[in-house]
Formats: structure tokens, sequence, C-alpha cells
């Protein structure tokens, strides 16, 4: 499965533990990587995946097909997949609120929503001092309640993922008060806003840069004690000729990270430690663009890969939230 004939063969699950997908380029991986756990592929047949989330309530991840204008769902016990909703008016990223309701970006209607618990959709954000947005990309919630979320133009540029339309605000990362619903601009001058986390602590905020110039990179920032701005921007990764995307955190402060361009080397997700080292890697036979913690114990990898959702057991938990 690393090389480039298995890459182009599509997918072949393992035979044998330990799984050859899986890669520890650095020592500190070997504790996160269960060597009897491999490489699952749970559903195929998309066009774009995107945006995976978990509902440990009802045991289930919800996953974003974007051109196909749909939201499926996976089930944990049965491994039934189903339309969750369909039109998704172009759904990106999604995660849930505090009170566990499915907050969803989308590029067709240029906002930000939230799935009430009887099945309407409540618009969070779909403007700024009187500017429609462009497309939400991904989006978290903070553990005060807060939603941030970036807003690159990547759903204005054609009628595959969105709608075509000329931006009518720069691309920015917000942030929704969760007292008073006002939004403000956390980060400018983000070339491409794309996928985002918050660090354990939720003292550090990372935002992948997906249009930087010459190389993609993840960017950090210094959250504000009372968790309203954020400072001190500067280069965590530079990617190189990798492509982040979407990420998350581990309980560690690992950052797992959506990676890959159609080529087997770099098609998967990688694992960078805190101090920004890559330290493990997941081949897949297609680019991972999101990817989400999830299962009864949050140790259960959810890689939501060009056509097909994966899924692998770790040796670590996905940090609360986001």
């Amino acid at each position: 499965m690393n090389d480039a004939s298995s890459h182009n063969q599509g997918w072949r699950p393992a035979t044998y533990y330990p799984d050859p997908a899986i890669r520890a380029l650095d020592p500190r991986f070997e504790k996160y990587w269960l060597k009897l756990s491999a490489v699952e592929r749970l559903a195929t047949g998309l066009r774009w995946a995107e945006g995976p989330v978990w509902f440990g309530d009802g045991r289930y991840l919800l996953c974003s097909d974007i051109p196909n204008q749909r939201i499926l769902k996976w089930e944990e016990e049965t491994g039934a997949v189903s339309v969750f909703r369909k039109p998704s008016n172009f759904a990106n990223g999604n995660t849930r609120d505090r009170q566990g309701r499915l907050i969803t970006c989308e590029h067709g209607g240029r906002r930000v929503v939230r799935t009430e618990y009887d099945g309407s959709i409540t618009v969070l954000m779909d403007q700024f001092n009187g500017k429609r947005l462009n497309s939400p990309n991904d989006v978290v919630v903070k553990s005060d309640g807060s939603i941030w979320f970036t807003d690159p133009t990547f759903g204005l540029l054609g009628n595959y993922e969105g709608y075509k339309a000329e931006p009518e605000i720069e691309p920015n990362v917000y942030r929704l008060d969760p007292a008073t619903g006002k939004a403000t601009i956390v980060a400018e001058g983000v070339l491409g806003p794309n996928g985002l986390c918050f660090s354990p602590d939720e003292k550090i905020l990372y935002v992948v840069e997906s249009r930087g110039v010459p190389n993609r990179k993840i960017l950090a920032y210094d959250v504000s004690p009372e968790g309203t701005t954020i400072s001190n921007k500067r280069v965590h990764i530079d990617a190189g000729p990798g492509t982040p995307d979407g990420m998350r955190c581990d309980i560690d402060g690992n950052l797992w990270c959506g990676w890959g361009m159609g080529d087997p080397e770099l098609d998967g997700v990688v694992v960078f430690a805190p101090d920004g080292v890559m330290i493990g890697r997941i081949a897949l036979p297609e680019r991972c663009a999101n990817l989400c913690f999830g299962g009864v114990k949050r140790n259960r990898l959810f890689m939501a890969a060009s056509q097909s959702i994966y899924a692998l057991y770790v040796n670590t938990q996905g940090a609360v939230g986001g």
C-alpha cells in the first residue's frame, strides 16, 4: 500500500500486522501506534469527502460529500451508510457545539448553520458588516462555547463545490460569541485559511494557510487568557511539497493532519509532535482532506479521503472539543 503500484490499484486492506501503511518517523510515534490495528475503509463512492464529525451519543459519523450536495451517515454498530442530509447546500466542515448540536459550514449558502434538536436549521452567520461571507470551510467550538471558523474563497471559484461568484470580503478567520452571537475577525491576512484546531489547553490556535507562498503552512497563534483574541502569528510547520488541509489535536498536543496531493509518498495522514517535528505517517491510496477522533473512547481516527472514508484505532484520544 505504500508504493506507487498499490496506490494506482486503489484500496487494499492490510493482510498482516503491523499494517505497512503506518510508519513511525520518530520514536515518539511508537506509543500511539497500535501494532494490532489496521487501516479500514468504511465507505467509498464519494466525490470529495470532507468535514467528518463523531456523534458518540448515537454512535455514528457524519461526513460531507461536497460536490454531491450531501452529508453521509456511517453507523458504528451496523456499518450502514445512509444519506443524513441532501441537498446539503454544499456543506463542508462540521463539528458539534457544547450542547451536542451539529455546526456546519456551507459553501452554497455562504454561511455557518446549526442543526437544532428537532432538525430545523438556524443560521448563525452569513455576512459580516453587510458583506456576504465567501465559503465557510472548517469550524471548531472552544470550551467556552465560542465558534471559530475559516472563510476562504474556494467555494466561489466554480460550480462544483459551490456557486461561482465574486467575493465581497477578504478571507478571514472568525469567532462567534456564544452569549451575544456577535462575530469578530480574529485573523486577517491568512492566504487561503483552511483547517483549524486548538491545542488541548486551548492556548494555541492552529490554522492551515493553504495558499501560502511558496508552500502551504500551518500557522500558530497564542490565544488570549480571556479566549477572545489571538496574537503572535508564526509559522509552526512549513509543509514543503505536502498539502495540509484539515487537522485535529490529540490529548498530548500532537497534530494529526490530512495530507497529500496525488503522490503516493504524500497521500494520507501525517502526525506532528507539539514541537513541529513530523513523527508518523498513515499512507492512504487517496489524498486525505480532513479527519476527526471518535469511537467509544475517542481513540478511533476517522479520515475523510478523496472518495472514501477510512478509520484506524490509535493509542491516544482526541482532545475534547473541536
